[in-house]
């Protein structure tokens, strides 16, 4: 199982656009994912962590070789490579090749459970557009609130 995966500029630049809403990913360079999507990206300040499951952005590390220390521990992989599930995901048959990643059928934001159940493999660049336009769609809404349907934008 491939905890990080690696996907091309082309790849990165469409799926990072429903992103440009948070502040400070304009400009950072994508460096790896991990198998859920999760993008680590160098800014001028440092390494930061697009958290697809939370919808935000944060710096968490000086730079790539401080990221690459932190992804080499235990702890490291359970919370920026959700390490155990993705390799439950592989035990049973999912596991993302080219340019896929594991996904959420619903999504965490929307009550989705961080479970195997409710895993599947997706297109990354489909599952970044439509993490990014529901965590968009869904940050100003009070708590609480009920979302009766997903409509994705460009359909």
């Amino acid at each position: 199982m491939e905890l990080i995966r690696r996907f091309s500029a082309e790849a990165w630049a469409a799926a990072l656009q429903d992103w440009a809403w948070l502040p400070g990913i304009v400009g950072a360079r994508p460096l790896v994912a991990s198998s859920f999507g999760d993008a680590f990206l160098q800014g001028a300040d440092g390494v930061w962590f697009l958290d697809l499951v939370e919808g935000t952005l944060t710096r968490e590390w000086d730079d790539a070789a401080a990221l690459e220390a932190a992804l080499n521990t235990r702890p490291g992989q359970d919370r920026y490579l959700l390490a155990g599930l993705a390799v439950a995901a592989a035990g049973a048959g999912l596991e993302p090749a080219g340019d896929q990643v594991l996904s959420w059928k619903t999504p965490p934001i929307l009550g989705g459970e961080l479970s195997l159940d409710n895993v599947e493999i997706s297109d990354m660049v489909l599952a970044l557009t439509v993490a990014g336009q529901l965590h968009r769609q869904v940050k100003d809404l009070p708590p609480g609130a009920t979302v009766d349907g997903v409509l994705a934008e460009g359909s």
